[in-house]
């Protein structure tokens, strides 16, 4: 398989696993696409049946990230207003009756073990809810807890920081919201995504990256369909890189961080064409103005255009964009003598409570 634009000259050092996983994308899709969709069309045909007061979800790290791009496809294409619901309020609360009847709970995971998903998954179940989980780990606790539950197929991953992971649990989300809403535009989302998860692996996003490797801090900045990515991207910076990188909305950002930005500051700036775009720009525009050292995937004059995936449907840029983003962060890392597939005081499963 290729992974380009990973170098593997003569004389390289050996491919980080966080690459080599992050680049097996694509061919994960299609096996979510060809394993899952008839079980998603039949959940599709239930919810609208017996439409969900609203949704909730349960997740941490970068499966909440996914959990973040999903609210924006749910309450964008059906309407129906998601929240996400902290594990605490079980595992730590305790919280008695906690009301989700007629609900849609959500719960994401790669490991399926952490005991306060497991808390408040049982939590739902006993609330009213219908009970669905996204979960790599098939043979887990979590898988076995849901009513429906679906294997994201990632296949394994080595490497502490997530990555094919994220994407296909985003991919679970999109195939949920095209076959809820029988939306024909998502359909064609879910099956145009493979191939541009090819395109987006190819794309070098290192000359950008290559210049934040004596940075302390930056902002990573998406919104709507976008958030979700932003939120990732800013963590991986943190546990790959060592980075303060912090995440916001292109409308929070213009509030009280925007204090923060001057000469220099860098900003990496997600985008996709949708009615946010417009909005976005005008943020970027407003950095570039301050002096800001920013990076864009949308077309912004004093902003470095990041290359992105031409023609995509605005559902899945985000996806791509990470996709391509994960091809050169590693690269980062080891730029800052850092181990990207062993990042400090982590592990690959983090069971809290």
């Amino acid at each position: 398989m290729s992974i380009s634009p990973v170098s593997v000259s003569t004389g390289s050092p050996p491919v980080p696993a966080m690459a080599l996983e992050a680049a097996q994308s694509a061919d994960a899709a299609r096996r979510q696409i060809q394993q899952c969709a008839d079980t998603f069309a039949e959940l599709g045909a239930r919810l609208r049946q017996w439409p969900p007061r609203f949704v909730v979800t349960c997740a941490r790290g970068s499966s909440d990230h996914a959990a973040s791009y999903g609210k924006y496809l749910i309450e964008t294409t059906l309407g129906r207003a998601v929240a996400s619901v902290g594990p605490s309020v079980a595992s730590v609360y305790n919280t008695p009756n906690l009301d989700l009847k007629e609900c849609l709970f959500i719960a994401v995971s790669q490991s399926g073990r952490s005991p306060d998903l497991l808390r408040l998954t049982e939590a739902a179940r006993a609330g009213g809810a219908l009970v669905v989980g996204f979960v790599n780990n098939e043979d887990s606790p979590l898988f076995k807890l849901c009513d429906l539950a679906f294997p994201l197929c990632a296949g394994p991953e080595r490497s502490v920081a997530a990555t094919k992971s994220y994407i296909l649990s985003g991919l679970a989300f999109l195939q949920l919201a095209a076959h809820w809403s029988g939306s024909q535009e998502l359909h064609d989302a879910v099956e145009r995504l493979p191939e541009a998860l090819e395109q987006a692996r190819a794309l070098d996003w290192w000359p950008a990256l290559s210049r934040l490797s004596g940075a302390h801090s930056m902002f990573v900045l998406g919104r709507g369909n976008g958030l979700g990515a932003a939120l990732e991207m800013a963590l991986k910076f943190k546990e790959t890189c060592r980075m303060h990188a912090e995440a916001f909305s292109t409308a929070e950002v213009s509030h009280g961080p925007l204090a923060l930005v001057g000469p220099g500051f860098p900003v990496l700036a997600l985008g996709q064409e949708d009615s946010s775009a417009e909005s976005t720009r005008s943020v970027v525009r407003r950095m570039v103005e301050l002096g800001a050292d920013v990076r864009s995937v949308l077309e912004v004059p004093g902003a470095e255009l990041l290359p992105s995936v031409p023609g995509v449907p605005s559902a899945i840029a985000p996806l791509c964009q990470v996709q391509s983003f994960y091809m050169a962060v590693h690269r980062l890392a080891v730029a800052r003598k850092l181990d990207p597939d062993a990042p400090a005081h982590l592990r690959k499963v983090t069971e809290t409570v």
